[in-house]
């Protein structure tokens, strides 16, 4: 499944929450991010609509509310996210960036073996430099 959502900050509050609790109502996301950030019902109900608009959140009416739940899977939403990110910043940058990303991080042990895994089977065959993608058929120093 390709998921390509355009998601903005405020939103991915949204479905950071949904994902967690599967489905949820109205009620239930504003009490969770009022705890979090200082937004008014009407904000949360609007980011909420979008979403549903977008095919991110399934909306079902209950009563005289709703109960969302996730169109899409979490993982592969955060893999399209960061693959968009990549793909928009010079290949020769990517590894100073991915640096960034894992200094900042909170990591599990599991996690670092998994990333130490990647990187060794990836050193067999990374070249010396990555080449600049900047510009098609230019070597470029960026």
């Amino acid at each position: 499944m390709n998921i390509n959502l355009e998601i903005t900050p405020a939103e991915w509050q949204i479905m950071r929450v949904v994902w967690s609790l599967k489905q949820t109502t109205s009620s239930q996301i504003i009490e969770v991010l009022q705890r979090k950030v200082d937004w008014k019902p009407a904000t949360i109900k609007t980011l909420l609509r979008r979403l549903v608009d977008k095919k991110a959140l399934q909306a079902t009416r209950q009563g005289r509310g709703f109960i969302y739940r996730p169109l899409v899977p979490e993982q592969q939403t955060m893999d399209q996210a960061a693959d968009n990110l990549f793909d928009n910043i010079c290949e020769r940058h990517v590894g100073c960036t991915l640096g960034h990303v894992i200094s900042n991080a909170a990591l599990s042990k599991e996690d670092i073996r998994k990333l130490q895994s990647i990187l060794d089977s990836k050193f067999k065959e990374a070249p010396e430099q990555v080449k600049c993608n900047c510009i098609p058929g230019k070597e470029m120093n960026c």
